[in-house]
């Protein structure tokens, strides 16, 4: 049984028993919504979300390439590899470092 979280999401096809999961645990989403690139995905439960932005720069006036870096946690019903093209909302602490959930792969 999948929950509804609140966001235009398409929901995993797979079940599973994560306690920190979205759809199937009891994790609820919050505030911001990020896009970005994973760039790292080798711990088992967080990935690193690579996320870029034009900033401008009024002394050249020209834009200069901006990027930070997120880890978010992948619950075990999304399979991700690096290099996917995902969408994380923002949740309660998980870790010292993990404050985003990955709900969507885009591509």
């Amino acid at each position: 049984m999948t929950r509804n979280i609140g966001l235009q999401v398409e929901a995993p096809k797979t079940e599973c028993s994560d306690h920190d999961c979205p759809f199937h645990g009891t994790l609820s989403i919050r505030g911001k919504l990020i896009q970005g690139k994973v760039v790292s995905a080798k711990a088992p439960k967080m990935v690193v979300v690579q996320q870029e932005a034009p900033k401008f720069v009024p002394k050249y006036k020209r834009y200069a390439r901006s990027q930070s870096k997120i880890h978010a946690h992948r619950p075990l019903c999304i399979e991700l590899k690096e290099g996917d093209i995902v969408l994380t909302a923002e949740c309660r602490p998980i870790s010292k470092s993990v404050s985003f959930v990955v709900v969507e792969v885009v591509s």
